[in-house]
Order: structure tokens, then sequence, then C-alpha cells
């Protein structure tokens, strides 16, 4: 039987980009993928870039090397991600003080700058302008997310790497077991996002990652013009994720939710007229709870009409996904502690900017080139606090 030097778990952005740069490197990869027509973070993203948004030289330097990577990324990949820069618009609420607002980021690599009500109005006409006080703005990088990674998916197979569609069942020190076949492997590498914990834990391995149930709007391609990226300049999601994780042991109960859920109203256009809305975050320990579209849906528009009220009544398709995340912000990459040939590439709950780099970096460290990155996001790091 056939065995392979990595099997990666998971085809969205991560899984796909690690993919392909481990094939680069001459390994026999196998992708693994639960669904054909892809349901994950990845398929609903905004495609945001916050190439501006580091706040330590780590980050900053990560920022800086993956909107390099993604300003090639089309060249190399033979294929349009739709790369481009657009205005980045924060939206100050009316009973909130516009120079704290514009303070409280001035530790970014690149901070906001502040607009009045008059100029945020005049870089983006649909703001409903007795809804906020003012706003930050800032250049920001978009890509389409899923042809983005369909991009590096066909470059991968392109490059000899083979695609399996099937559910992973449970993950075995030299094998994976799938509902179709066990797949020999000398390595496995797990980068299914929001499911990262559940196929571990399923597996009997242990993570300190974690998830939440996103969900939002996509529109069909519509005549209404959005010039900016609109988000809330006091986005509540990264609260949400610290609060949740404060104890770990609940997360090993099933179908409870841990705090409350949040809304960041917010809105993106892609070339194509399409429109992306949302999100309402919710932190609950069933990675498939049902949640209740129609009142999730009604909130979701009824926020995004105050800030963008010619918005709230287009015609759209509701949708929710797992978004994957760590309870230090920062991603788990390597191998797991005690777990020989197992290794992790998830948790990156602002993923699109840094996974390029990241994967690179990955690949080159597998093949003993030395990288305190990779190091310092070591899932280890966890048990080395405990």
């Amino acid at each position: 039987m056939k065995t392979y030097d990595w099997i990666v778990v998971g085809a969205g952005i991560t899984g796909a980009a690690l993919a392909y740069e481990l094939v680069n490197k001459g390994c026999k990869v196998l992708l693994l993928e639960q669904y054909a027509t892809p349901h994950n973070a990845t398929r609903y993203s905004y495609g945001g870039l916050a190439f501006w948004s580091g706040t330590t030289p780590l980050t900053r330097q990560l920022c800086d090397e993956g909107i390099a990577r993604h300003r090639i990324l089309s060249q190399e990949l033979d294929a349009d991600t739709e790369f481009r820069e657009l205005d980045l618009l924060l939206t100050i609420s009316a009973d909130t003080d516009p120079a704290s607002a514009a303070a409280s980021y001035t530790r970014f690599a690149i901070p906001p700058k502040l607009l009045s009500l008059k100029e945020a109005c005049e870089l983006e006409p649909l703001l409903n302008q007795e809804a906020i006080a003012a706003a930050l703005t800032v250049k920001h990088g978009h890509i389409h997310p899923g042809k983005s990674t369909q991009a590096y998916i066909n470059a991968f197979l392109r490059a000899g790497g083979e695609m399996a569609i099937t559910q992973v069942v449970k993950i075995l020190p030299k094998a994976v077991t799938t509902t179709k076949e066990t797949y020999n492997t000398a390595n496995t590498v797990v980068c299914a996002g929001g499911l990262s914990r559940q196929i571990l834990k399923s597996s009997g391995i242990s993570i300190k990652l974690y998830f939440t149930h996103a969900e939002m709007i996509e529109t069909p391609p519509v005549d209404i013009q959005l010039r900016t990226i609109v988000m809330p300049v006091n986005l509540k999601r990264f609260q949400l994720e610290a609060d949740s994780t404060k104890n770990d042991e609940l997360w090993n109960e099933s179908g409870l939710e841990l705090v409350p859920p949040i809304l960041d109203a917010g809105a993106v256009q892609f070339r194509d007229g399409s429109i992306r809305l949302g999100q309402i975050s919710r932190a609950i320990t069933d990675p498939h709870t049902n949640v209740d579209s129609k009142q999730s849906e009604a909130e979701l528009r009824a926020s995004i009409g105050k800030t963008l009220p010619k918005l709230n009544k287009l015609p759209g398709t509701w949708h929710n996904c797992l978004v994957s995340f760590s309870n230090d912000a920062l991603p788990l990459i390597g191998l797991i502690p005690e777990h020989e040939s197992v290794h992790v590439f998830s948790g990156f709950s602002n993923p699109l900017v840094i996974v390029p780099p990241l994967a690179q970096r990955f690949a080159n460290w597998v093949f003993g080139m030395k990288d305190e990155i990779i190091t310092k996001f070591s899932p280890a790091r966890f048990q080395n606090l405990s």
C-alpha cells in the first residue's frame, strides 16, 4: 500500500496553501477534504488582508511577508486571486468618542486615520450619517478567498499532489482512517479550521484549540456599489474568543454556550458585485449545534440596516461555519506533544494575510530549517505553561 510523506487534513486556505508548499518541496502529499462543495470559514470569509494590523515585531513581520506573498500569488499559481487594495472604514458609533477610538488603534503597524463624519460619508456614500459619529480608515488588502484556495489546490495537483473527498474518522500515528479507506503516511497535519478540535479529540488527542460559530449573509451580484469595506471600530469577536477560553474544561462538555453571542455588523463587496454581510459569532461547544437561521438573519439585517440602510433588504442567503482560534490569539503550528508524527496548522482567527508565509515557513521547517516563528507557535507553548 502507498505511503505518503504527508497527509494534509482540510482543504480550506490553510490546508491548500500548506499542501502546495509541501509538494513543492518534493513530498508525496495527499490532501483530504470532507466536502466536495466547500462549507468552511474560507468559503464565507470577507476576504480581508489586514496587513496593517501587526501589533508586535512578530505579527508585523508576518503581515509584511503576507502582503508580499499575496502580491505575487496570482502569477505564481497561474490563477487570479482577485488581489486588490480597498479602503477599510471602521465606523465609530454615535455614543463613542472618536478621539478615544482613534487612540486605541495607535499600537498597530499602520494606524488608521481619523475621518470626520462628513469625510466618512464622502468616502462611503451608503453610510447612514445619523448612526455614526466618525470613522477610521486605512488601506486593506482583499482577495477572493474561494478562488485563492482553488488556485492553491489546482497548483498543488499540477505539481503531483493528490486529493480525496472523504471524511476523516481517526488519526493514527502513521495513518489516517476515513470513511472510504485507511491511508498510510509518515506525517499528518490537521488544517481543518473549526473542526480541528473535534477531529483530534476523536483520535484521543487533546489540544487547546477552539471554535466559534460564525453567521453571515451572502447576496447575489447587485447594482448597488459599496466603495469600501465597512466594519465597526470596536470588534467584539476577539473579546468573545478570550472570554470563552477562561475555563478550558467547559469545552469538553457538549452543547454549552459559554458566553453570550456578539454581532459585528460589517459588509464587503466582491468584484462580481456580490456582497457579504456579517457577522454573528457564538461560542457553543458543540460544532454541530443548530442555530435559528431566521432569527440570526433578522438580527444581521437589522444591525446592518442601522449603518448601511440600503443593504439590509437585499436578496441574500444565510450561511454559517466554524472559525478556529487559540486562547492567545496566535495560531497553533507544529508537532503535537506526545503524538508522534501528528502536527497541527490551525487556530488562525484572522488567517488570510499570514497563512501564505507561514505555510512556506512550515515546509522549510520540516526540512530542517530553523525557524523561531514556527517554534513560538508550537502547541507545546501551552504545555509549558501548565
